[in-house]
């Protein structure tokens, strides 16, 4: 049992749930469809999937049925990861993207085979108790019956006008009446009913081999897009091995590549040869360690990280503790190094995390990419496609060029814990390259300061952005921000691109759970 304090230091409108059953996740409605799911008695993994389920329903700005996914399932004795990222079309190859400076950013030419579905099936057939169908009933009446669009997701939805808006059947489906939806209002999506009754009743099947695939195949063609029958058909995700560090007494487990969890994996691996525990949580000193970590890390993980198959570095030589340590000599503690390459900014993310009386534990993580995603939408489905091919790289020699069959660079990371070879938390934090710096920041609160799971949640953020300027949430007191830009960090003001994130965690105890749910979104941790 971690020695964790129970007071509340930061500004929020949230306390921790404590409970035997839980389920945390971004969007109120979500959460509750897997509650519900718990309640019918059925385990972590059928309350995962119907929230995940739900959340392409009442989260769609960030997630939908043409989203990736990633999980790790703690069944109660060991942990199982599942990659359920796509792969491009075979037909994609440098060529096609010729003379352009980076892989395109909307339409067919940004969409890789979609994994969420897949996911869904695979992890029901293996862990779930409950019949698939069961896990689709919150999700089908939230489209078919209509909900009230939350605020923080309206918010999101404000920007689709402009971006989308000249798209007929993206405008059809997500701006009724021209505009996006206010908070409060009542959003209905019959289309996305129908095709998630042929998705439950098919198994998931029609989607990448029946009605749903053909007219999914069949936009694309007639829109200028690449992906074939045969692109659908040969999708299978896969059961992977997690990778992990130990971090003092617990170790961190993340999904390995094409994911960016191992540049967490290296920050905390960098950290453990530094002695934050002796410095004050929100200080200059121990946030500079931390933030140069980061660097280090997404330096490396930028130059590597790709589909597996094409990588050129083994991820586990990147976590050897000698490797490490030789990076951790190279922090100074009274200056700031140059910023390393960093992933692009993406804020289209839904995590999920859930837990059951009887120990099971689920991680898990879907995406559009960038908030819609690639703005397409197959006409009279409700299905709007990812962007997660913009996460190829173009320069030739780079172990992410894009290439047909390949899976890019993915920015989303579930992140799980464990103790002594049983699980201790499962948690992750949405919000592109700030995912990994959310795993390190929850981790060195949580395991370094004893900060219980939502205080560490409630804390301001630092966040390493994109070309390398520091920003620093509202709540860092302003010596430590002066301290900082002393040691040369150029911070900036104001929310960066794909802000701070959201976390959601639960954190076993001796007997049931701590739930903590992110202020910065919507959401909730429930339970029973």
């Amino acid at each position: 049992m971690v020695d964790m304090t129970w007071t509340h230091p930061y500004p929020s409108q949230r306390m921790p749930v404590l409970a035997g059953n839980m389920v945390a996740t971004s969007q109120p409605l979500a959460a509750q469809a897997g509650l519900r799911m718990l309640l019918r008695g059925g385990n972590a993994v059928d309350a995962a999937l119907a929230t995940a389920i739900a959340l392409t329903v009442v989260e769609p700005t960030s997630n939908g049925l043409g989203s990736d996914a990633f999980a790790l399932i703690w069944d109660g004795k060991r942990l199982h990861g599942f990659n359920g990222s796509g792969r491009s079309p075979g037909a994609w190859n440098p060529e096609r993207f010729a003379g352009l400076p980076e892989m395109p950013i909307t339409g067919w030419d940004t969409v890789t085979v979609p994994g969420a579905v897949d996911t869904w099936a695979r992890l029901s057939q293996r862990f779930g108790r409950l019949r698939f169908t069961e896990l689709f009933e919150p999700a089908i009446g939230y489209a078919r019956n209509g909900y009230p669009v939350s605020p923080i997701t309206a918010g999101a939805w404000e920007a689709a006008p402009e971006k989308f808006g000249h798209m007929p059947s993206f405008a059809r489906t997500f701006l009724p009446g021209g505009r996006a939806p206010r908070p409060c209002e009542h959003f209905v999506n019959p289309d996305q009913a129908r095709t998630l009754e042929q998705i439950a009743d098919s198994g998931g099947e029609a989607f990448y081999r029946g009605g749903l695939a053909g007219r999914i195949a069949a936009c694309a063609k007639a829109e200028g897009g690449a992906m074939t029958a045969d692109d659908l058909a040969g999708h299978r995700g896969e059961w992977v091995e997690p990778v992990s560090v130990d971090y003092h007494d617990v170790r961190l487990h993340e999904i390995p590549p094409n994911g960016q969890g191992l540049a967490a994996l290296m920050a905390l691996g960098i950290l453990r040869h530094h002695d934050l525990r002796s410095l004050p949580p929100d200080s200059a000193d121990s946030l500079h360690l931390q933030i140069e970590a980061m660097k280090i890390a997404f330096g490396l993980a930028h130059a590597h990280i790709s589909d597996p198959a094409f990588m050129t570095v083994n991820c586990h030589d990147l976590l050897d503790d000698g490797f490490l340590e030789e990076k951790a000599r190279t922090i100074r503690p009274d200056r700031a190094a140059a910023p390393g390459p960093a992933p692009p900014a993406d804020h289209g993310t839904v995590y999920l995390t859930a837990a059951d009386a009887d120990g099971m534990m689920v991680s898990h993580i879907q995406s559009n990419y960038m908030g819609f995603g690639s703005g397409v939408v197959i006409p009279e489905t409700g299905i709007s496609l990812q962007n997660r091919g913009h996460g190829f790289r173009l320069d030739p020699g780079h172990p992410n060029c894009v290439a047909g069959g390949k899976r890019p660079y993915h920015t989303i990371i579930p992140g799980f814990v464990t103790r002594n070879g049983a699980a201790q938390m499962s948690f992750g934090v949405m919000g592109a390259h700030m995912q990994p710096q959310g795993h390190v920041q929850m981790m060195v609160r949580i395991f370094d300061y004893g900060q219980n799971p939502q205080t560490a949640s409630d804390a301001p953020r630092w966040h390493v952005c994109e070309n390398g300027t520091l920003a620093l949430e509202n709540g860092v007191a302003p010596e430590v921000i002066e301290a900082l830009r002393q040691r040369g960090h150029r911070i900036i003001g104001g929310d960066p691109v794909g802000g701070y994130g959201g976390a959601q965690l639960i954190f076993r105890l001796e007997n049931g759970y701590c739930g903590a749910s992110d202020h910065r979104k919507d959401g909730q941790a429930v339970g029973f």
